[in-house]
């Protein structure tokens, strides 16, 4: 049987950028709208260069640089991409000049920088891939789109190397919209992030891998997820037992969590909670990040008590998150739902297991 290892995953967030702090010394924040932090792009690229690129191609750039950089796969089999607004900044520029000066003054730059399938592009351009390239833009699951293809092409040999890329990027424009229609920043517990995530999977394990990637399913409205999630662990001979934990999705925002605190006790009984949402904010690509957290805990083999997700019974009663490490599991579940129409499992487990 064919492995899937994540073997190394790099991320520009509204954390420390680059690293994992975030374990230890984790930012918080109040603000509704907040953007990523990011690191001095005059150490690693030429000026000119960071002149003429727009803020999510540089840090799309840099993460994928610096994973395969410390995998030491330069030229992966495939360069997959998950986004849920592409270039969005270029965009609004493209068409705010349009408005402005007509068809007669635009920035071409702009224009080239607009599309959503920049992104991985660029990525292949600069580290000469010629191999199999695609992106997803499906909202809120548009990284597990792009995982899943390259889960499956892994599995059946057709590569053996994978660049998995989630990349989003918000702007006050778009987050006023959001905002005025309800989907972020109007409670305090829920706030705008931006998204930059590279993972560098791959068949063949190497020292210090993350963790592997045992499955992943996609369900469209499904009609039993208990019978979805028992055919997956089937499949990867798992049980639910053996799951030690349950990375999932709550941002704070009442029409989403209510989903996870119906669904939640009767699919994962006594599992424990755990959250990423309240570190790295919410984006469309934000399961990218939540994905990274779960395999750097499997990896590191402990659980920082800021992860565990408060307990919510129906009374909407809170109650505190147990303290210290989990350590010695084999098994995170990774369970995402966006609207409550696409639900995604993915399993992560420890590389010796």
């Amino acid at each position: 049987m064919t492995n899937v290892y994540l073997l190394d995953a790099k991320q520009i967030s509204v954390q420390s950028p680059l690293v994992d702090d975030w374990m230890d010394n984790p930012l918080s924040y109040q603000e509704p709208y907040i953007c990523a932090i990011d690191p001095n792009y005059k150490q690693y690229f030429e000026p000119n260069m960071a002149r003429r690129l727009g803020k999510i191609l540089k840090r799309a750039l840099l993460t994928s640089r610096q994973v395969m950089e410390a995998t030491n796969i330069t030229n992966p089999d495939a360069i997959i991409t998950g986004t849920g607004l592409g270039c969005l900044e270029n965009s609004e520029l493209f068409l705010e000049a349009l408005l402005r000066d007509g068809e007669t003054l635009l920035k071409p730059t702009h224009f080239m920088q607009s599309t959503h399938n920049t992104i991985g592009s660029l990525i292949a351009i600069d580290a000469h891939c010629h191999g199999y390239n695609s992106t997803y833009v499906h909202k809120g699951i548009s990284f597990e789109s792009a995982l899943l293809d390259a889960f499956m092409q892994l599995k059946n040999g057709q590569i053996q190397t994978a660049l998995v890329g989630a990349h989003d990027e918000m702007t006050p424009k778009y987050f006023d919209l959001l905002q005025r229609i309800g989907y972020l920043g109007n409670t305090e517990n829920s706030f705008s992030g931006e998204t930059a995530i590279s993972m560098m999977l791959s068949t063949k394990q190497k020292i210090n891998a993350l963790c592997r990637i045992s499955g992943v399913e996609m369900l469209y409205h499904p009609i039993n997820l208990k019978e979805s999630l028992m055919r997956l662990l089937d499949e990867v001979q798992c049980s639910l037992d053996e799951i030690d934990a349950v990375m999932i999705g709550t941002n704070g925002l009442p029409t989403n969590d209510r989903v996870y605190a119906e669904i939640c006790p009767a699919l994962f009984p006594g599992k424990k909670l755990l959250r990423y949402k309240h570190l790295f904010g919410e984006s469309y690509t934000a399961p990218g990040l939540g994905a990274y957290a779960a395999a750097t805990c499997l990896h590191q083999q402990r659980i920082p008590a800021h992860l565990l997700a408060p307990l919510n019974p129906p009374s909407g009663r809170k109650s505190s998150p147990p303290e210290g490490d989990l350590g010695g599991f084999k098994h995170i579940l990774f369970y995402n739902q966006f609207e409550n129409k696409n639900h995604t499992f993915i399993l992560l487990s420890s590389c010796g297991k």
